[in-house]
């Protein structure tokens, strides 16, 4: 079993940055997927962003590509979602996920992670 443990998030002007933390429990950091989604008032839960174990493959939502940065410590445990150039409507409260890392399919469907994160949420203001 593994424990997700977010931070980072907080409220921040229209154009600011934030960076959130995932810091994992157990000992097969390394092997996991960690995937990152939000949930925005009155929408359905959002693909933002996922990195392989070996940090080799790394893909964004639509929406978030060019603006935000995944990556991961794995000596650390601990997965970071940088978010740059922040707009109102990212405005959410924000997950981090772990599954096996057995491949590279689905990782964009949030019902494939095993773990998730209690959520920290993100207020972008105009």
């Amino acid at each position: 079993q593994v424990q997700l443990v977010e931070s980072g998030g907080g409220l921040v002007q229209a154009g600011g940055s934030l960076r959130l933390s995932c810091v994992a429990s157990g000992r097969t950091f390394s092997s996991f997927v960690m995937g990152w989604f939000r949930d925005a008032p009155g929408q359905e839960r959002e693909f933002v962003a996922a990195i392989s174990g070996g940090s080799d493959n790394i893909v964004y939502g639509d929406t978030v590509k060019g603006r935000f940065t995944s990556s991961r410590d794995n000596a650390k445990k601990t997965a970071y979602l940088q978010m740059n150039s922040l707009k109102p409507e990212d405005t959410a409260v924000y997950y981090c996920a772990a599954v096996q890392d057995e491949g590279w399919l689905n990782v964009r469907s949030f019902r494939i992670y095993d773990y998730w994160g209690q959520g920290t949420l993100v207020t972008v203001s105009s």
